[in-house]
């Protein structure tokens, strides 16, 4: 069966969404606990989300649903893992998980040059909330971050 346009965009955004729900859980034990209780009720509502449009979509799209991409997912755990043997840990996953927030704007950005079924566009509205509140959330925490470790853009008087 082969999908149209509307229903491609729906099902990256839908993979984007196990993708970065995935990536969170992946990483969990990776994340300080002050990074972990700030981040977690964004992932929880995240996956609340993702579920009931899987429904809505599966519903008035025709469509089903996939998990995602496992070998993607590997990798992505591994590149994050190297990559924090040679820069701050925390710093690596905040970047990453802004990584797939982009991606995620991206798919949203596609899907809403569609027309959408009246049920699921309040859905769609309520992910892209979400989505730029956890934008927000990350740069607040990359700053903090980055601001205990010292490393933060000094200025230089001359």
């Amino acid at each position: 069966m082969f999908l149209d346009n509307r229903q491609v965009a729906m099902d990256s955004l839908l993979e984007a969404l196990a993708d970065s729900v995935d990536y969170f859980q992946d990483n969990l034990e990776r994340l300080r606990p002050s990074l972990r209780d700030a981040l977690e009720p964004h992932f929880e509502t995240r996956q609340k989300t993702m579920r009931e449009l899987q429904e809505l979509a599966r519903e008035h799209l025709d469509l089903l649903p996939r998990d995602a991409d496992v070998e993607r997912d590997d990798y992505m755990w591994l590149w994050s893992r190297l990559k924090s043997f040679v820069g701050n840990d925390s710093q690596v996953l905040i970047n990453e998980l802004l990584e797939q927030e982009r991606v995620l704007m991206q798919s949203l950005s596609t899907l809403f040059t569609h027309p959408l079924p009246g049920p699921i566009e309040p859905v769609i509205e309520e992910v892209w909330k979400g989505c730029r509140a956890l934008i927000r959330e990350l740069y607040d925490l990359q700053k903090s971050t980055a601001q205990k470790r010292g490393t933060g853009r000094r200025t230089v008087k001359r």
